[in-house]
């Protein structure tokens, strides 16, 4: 497993990651324009850089496609970024996915080093080396698997993170109470449960540093998705539909909620999760601040999208469901349970 350095200031090890990665290298990093703005300038000092030499892309969703990815190559071919290049990815979790795809596939394969900025992408997206960009199909269904050889989460960061993105990142805490520990489900509840007007970085720091630990087990169990990991796809199967649906224009993180919350009841639904469990989920969701109820899309279109997800098998969508708070069902049958549309439907029309 890749080594995560998890507190406030530990930026400044952002130099020796890099050095570690080769004696000579060259540092791209690739980042939005927002993270730019805000950033951009104290990262690339550290690294010896100046701002101009930042590789930026426009922020959100939208921007992490196979067009993006071909331009930042393109841009880096162009500045002669050889087979001794680096990659930082400096952003959330779009720049984290779309910048490990670059360093995946530039010269067959380059270093990543994972500079997360949001709180989704410190709790999930920069963790396990998943990356890839978004089709018009559908959600991350270009990429690779690419493990980064260092996270650095500086808490720091969320200082200037919209509450809404805090909100968003809130989910996958949430998630990972679900699938891996009913303790730690609590305390994410007891956070929501006093939802501060400003969230202060000390006091969710624990909640960040339980995820990664969470997350990091789970991938060193199971790093290229075989069996166990399947189980961090709870939530994201419809969440992804909405994603797509709506053209990426909800923050993934509230997408994620509403699946959820939405997966819960269809495991309720077909005798798999015990009576209440999404009911706890939504409860949570919605004292931070998040939407569980789905939006205005036709459940056909919803459903369409699940089937051109990367977890359809054989003509059935394979979901990753609750047995309970703390643990996920189908251990046997390798962590997903093949459901009918018939079902999802029903359970997405409650």
């Amino acid at each position: 497993m890749h080594p995560v350095a998890v507190g406030l200031g530990v930026l400044e090890r952002l130099p020796d990651a890099v050095a570690r990665t080769g004696a000579r290298n060259r540092v791209a990093i690739i980042t939005d324009a927002n993270v730019a703005r805000h950033h951009g300038a104290r990262v690339a000092k550290l690294l010896g850089l100046k701002p101009k030499d930042l590789f930026k892309i426009p922020a959100g969703e939208r921007h992490k496609t196979r067009k993006t990815w071909a331009r930042l190559t393109d841009d880096m071919l162009s500045r002669k970024f050889g087979r001794d290049t680096t990659v930082v990815a400096l952003g959330g979790g779009v720049i984290g996915d779309l910048a490990g795809f670059v360093a995946a596939t530039y010269m067959r394969g380059v270093p990543v080093i994972q500079v997360p900025t949001t709180l989704l992408a410190m709790v999930d997206a920069s963790i396990g080396g998943k990356t890839g960009v978004d089709t018009p199909a559908g959600k991350n269904l270009v990429g690779a698997f690419h493990r980064p050889a260092d996270v650095i989460v500086d808490t720091s960061f969320l200082e200037t993170l919209p509450r809404e993105h805090v909100r968003a990142g809130f989910a996958e805490i949430v998630k990972h109470g679900v699938v891996a520990d009913a303790k730690y489900f609590d305390d994410a509840r007891d956070y929501a449960s006093r939802w501060p007007k400003t969230v202060r970085v000390p006091d969710i720091v624990h909640l960040i540093s339980g995820s990664v630990l969470i997350k990091s087990r789970i991938v060193e169990n199971d790093e290229r998705e075989s069996g166990l990991r399947k189980v961090l796809n709870f939530g994201n199967t419809i969440g992804h539909a909405i994603e797509a649906a709506t053209s990426f224009e909800m923050l993934h993180g509230q997408a994620v909620a509403m699946g959820l919350v939405a997966e819960a009841r269809l495991a309720e639904q077909i005798g798999v999760a015990a009576s209440g469990t999404a009911s706890r989920i939504e409860w949570v969701c919605q004292a931070a601040g998040l939407k569980t109820d789905l939006p205005a899309i036709p459940i056909g279109t919803l459903i369409r999208y699940t089937r051109s997800d990367k977890k359809a098998r054989a003509g059935r969508v394979e979901y990753a469901l609750p047995k309970r708070i703390g643990e996920m069902a189908g251990a046997d049958n390798g962590w997903t349970i093949p459901v009918d549309d018939t079902a999802v439907r029903e359970a997405l029309a409650t």
